[in-house]
């Protein structure tokens, strides 16, 4: 073998997935088709629970510290989310794609991981033993499993013939990254009477100090093939459309068209070759859904191919990760095409419609129904399922980052093995068995007993019989 790990594509999923592996111990190596790292913006976004899981991997200030990333809100279907109704410490931030891939790009190399760049992957076979990577320049790589983390249009999926169901595009918008002139600092969505639309969010600067923003507009007339280039003239007259002479264009750095595809795979496994990010899932990028939920698909799936490589992973774990994820990636499209019709994105403004989001707005101000939106954009609202303790209100959900005096549940995440949180000192003599990957900590602390996988999802907690969620998880005790 030339590696335990093949992961196909260097974009955020697959960065994150590598760190994962490299944390973990597992040989890696990460390929990419591009000769060099792009350097659009694509998302913008970062959400609640990304935050949390760099937080774990002590990734989290590094990252912030690259620029300025403000706090920002999110929004469902253009209906803005306060800050106060995000109960989570950390908040929704203003990172872009690019900035996260550049900082990943010299994270891994910093640990000695470059990504092998001009790696067109062209052909794949798998035995029982592995999987063969063949690229078009030429190169064969033999690993013990490849993960595709290529993109909506994955070639790993095509050779897989693996199914994509779903919906095909029907409509495209423009996303544009832009600096403009007299906007107001809290404009988010802007509709006018004739069903025109635009959308702003923060992008942070640029490198003068220069308020950069993620532009989108929609409206009758607005949907044109995705092909067709988008030019500064139809930026201009977009933003004259929806704000008149209020707002104006000083640079267009980026455009392009997106479309409302939605589809997923059917399985997020194919024996020794896992799918993750845009290669499982494609929908509207609504809220940066999709680079977090792909990012957040690498944390669930490198500690599990961790412990498959170092043998001690028990029956059926890798197979967890399809049970969890795919779920996940459903949710998120389901919960994007309603925001897509409540939008009205191509400025129908019918009737019904109308009358729909109008008594959605009213419910949406209530205290309940904003924290539940928030949790639903925020990835805080998964909650995986846990057989044989799922009556136990933290069980599936993550963890919660409890200060236990010598150090909080995060920093003692940062090692990527699993932790008992044991404060009356009962459990020793079981956890002892498992020390090998499972850490115990918070002796004497003011929590009860919880078990934390590597990826910070609590899979047992204030119940008898710790040995069976042990097992479940961990493995045989050595």
């Amino acid at each position: 073998m030339d590696t335990d790990v093949i992961v196909v594509g260097a974009g955020p999923t697959g960065m994150t997935l590598a760190n994962e592996l490299l944390t973990a111990g597992v040989s890696t190596v990460l390929v990419d088709k591009l000769s060099q790292r792009s350097d659009l913006s694509k998302a913008g976004g970062m959400q609640s629970r990304t935050l949390e899981a760099l937080d774990q991997r002590g990734l989290l200030e590094p990252l912030l510290a690259t620029g300025d990333h403000p706090v920002t809100t999110g929004h469902f279907a253009g209906i803005p989310l306060p800050l106060h109704s995000n109960p989570h410490h950390l908040p929704w931030r203003a990172v872009p794609q690019v900035v996260i891939e550049g900082f990943f790009e010299q994270h891994l190399a910093a640990h000695g991981l470059h990504a092998r760049r001009d790696h067109e992957l062209v052909d794949l076979a798998q035995d029982d033993d592995g999987v063969t990577a063949t690229f078009a320049n030429g190169a064969i790589l033999h690993s013990r499993y490849l993960v595709a983390a290529d993109g909506a249009h994955s070639t790993v999926r095509s050779r897989l013939r693996a199914g994509f169901p779903g919906r095909p595009g029907t409509l495209t918008i423009i996303a544009a990254d832009v600096r403009l002139g007299g906007v107001d600092p809290s404009t988010s969505h802007t509709w006018n009477e004739d069903g025109h639309w635009a959308a702003l969010f923060p992008l942070g600067t640029d490198p003068q100090g220069r308020q950069l923003r993620r532009l989108v507009l929609g409206g009758p007339g607005q949907s044109l093939p995705r092909e067709i280039p988008v030019t500064e003239d139809e930026i201009r007259h977009g933003l004259s459309t929806v704000f008149g002479t209020r707002v104006h264009l000083l640079e267009l750095r980026y455009a392009r068209r997106i479309t409302n595809a939605s589809r997923q795979v059917e399985q997020y496994r194919y024996g020794r070759v896992f799918l993750a990010g845009d290669a499982a899932h494609v929908h509207l990028p609504l809220g940066a859904q999709g680079m977090n939920t792909g990012m957040q698909d690498a944390l669930n799936l490198g500690w599990k191919l961790g412990a498959a490589v170092h043998g001690w992973a028990p029956k059926n774990l890798l197979d967890t990760y399809h049970a969890e994820r795919h779920p996940a990636g459903a949710a998120v499209l389901r919960n994007v095409r309603a925001q897509s019709l409540l939008m009205d994105w191509t400025g129908t403004r019918d009737p019904d419609v109308l009358a729909a989001r109008e008594i959605f707005m009213s419910m949406a101000q209530l205290p309940d129904g904003q924290r539940y939106l928030a949790d639903l954009m925020s990835g805080m609202a998964i909650r995986y399922p846990m057989p044989g303790t799922e009556t136990h209100p933290l069980v599936g959900r993550p963890a919660p980052d409890l200060d236990l005096g010598s150090a909080r549940v995060h920093e003692l995440l940062r090692s990527a093995r699993g932790i008992l949180l044991d404060p009356a000192d009962t459990f020793g003599k079981i956890a002892d068995r498992w020390s090998d990957r499972v850490d115990r900590a918070g002796q004497g602390a003011d929590t009860e007993p919880m078990l934390i996988r590597p990826d910070g999802y609590v899979c047992w907690a204030g119940a008898d019989d710790l040995e069976p969620a042990l097992d479940r998880w961990f493995g045989e005790p050595r």
